[in-house]
């Protein structure tokens, strides 16, 4: 019995998915007259993966109709020909529900396998360097794009404009002559639960703002992270730092070893699929 996670998705939204693909039936199947006859469908690794989505493709396959199971769990490093899930079924109910399973799965790992790269890239830097999703999702798919950074090992930076503080030029723009101290002890005192992360773009900006708690280091180098970190470390501040921008399973190494503590990537985001091979038998 494996230890399966559940659904990010609930069966209203994975109805919705369904109905996307199979608005009024199945046509071709439903067509030859071969909708009730029995049979079974298997999805296997063909690249090496880690493995996510496939409880979402479980209920899928339930939904439609058919017997469903996982085979491993999200999270899971899968090498090629590892048997991800089975279900049985009518062909009909196999047929609804394959295309929409195999590519949730294949895209969800993508995210998780890129996100666990970046992941063992940092580590070796620094073994307590983070990885932190961004929030730059395709519309729709937070949930499903958050449980692939985490089954990859990454953590999220934010899941949206609620949370978080996070203080970006664009924001200071409106400020007028408030002092960055002004601004930092405004939000304290406002969110006194919260961290105070501040995005600064010049190694200038970062100085000015040191007594942030987390400072976001936007698209330097690591040679220019190692000098802010000296430079704070002069002053005496307790910041967190960040880098973001262009982080990869390249560089995530680098920036680690120069002493960012937490690498903000989008990358995982833009990964491609992992290919999930399917195999139908006849039952």
């Amino acid at each position: 019995m494996i230890d399966s996670q559940p659904p990010v998705l609930g069966d209203h939204e994975l109805h919705q998915v369904l109905a996307e693909d199979v608005a009024f039936g199945d046509l071709t199947t439903e067509s030859l007259g071969i909708a009730a006859r029995p049979g079974r469908i298997r999805f296997f690794a063909r690249d090496p993966m880690v493995v996510c989505g496939v409880e979402e493709a479980v209920r899928l396959f339930q939904l439609c109709g058919a017997h469903a199971q996982a085979c491993v769990s999200s999270g899971s490093e899968a090498p090629p020909e590892t048997l991800l899930l089975e279900a049985d079924g009518s062909a009909g109910a196999l047929h609804r529900g394959w295309k929409v399973a195999q590519t949730l799965m294949e895209w969800c790992s993508g995210i998780a396998t890129s996100a666990a790269g970046i992941v063992a890239a940092a580590r070796r830097g620094h073994p307590d360097a983070q990885v932190a999703g961004t929030r730059k999702s395709v519309p729709g798919t937070r949930r499903l794009s958050v449980k692939a950074f985490r089954s990859g090992g990454a953590v999220m930076h934010r899941t949206g404009l609620s949370e978080t503080l996070l203080v970006f030029a664009e924001h200071r723009l409106f400020l007028g002559q408030e002092s960055p101290a002004q601004t930092i002890a405004r939000l304290r005192r406002h969110c006194p639960e919260k961290r105070v992360v501040v995005e600064v773009a010049t190694p200038e900006e970062a100085l000015a703002w040191a007594a942030a708690d987390v400072l976001q280091l936007e698209k330097f180098t690591p040679a220019a992270v190692a000098e802010v970190v000296a430079a704070l470390a002069a002053l005496g501040s307790p910041a967190v730092v960040a880098a973001a921008g262009g982080i990869n399973a390249r560089n995530a190494e680098d920036y680690a070893r120069a002493g960012a503590r937490l690498l903000v990537t989008t990358t995982p985001h833009l990964a491609p699929p992992r290919d999930v091979q399917v195999r139908f038998l006849l039952r």
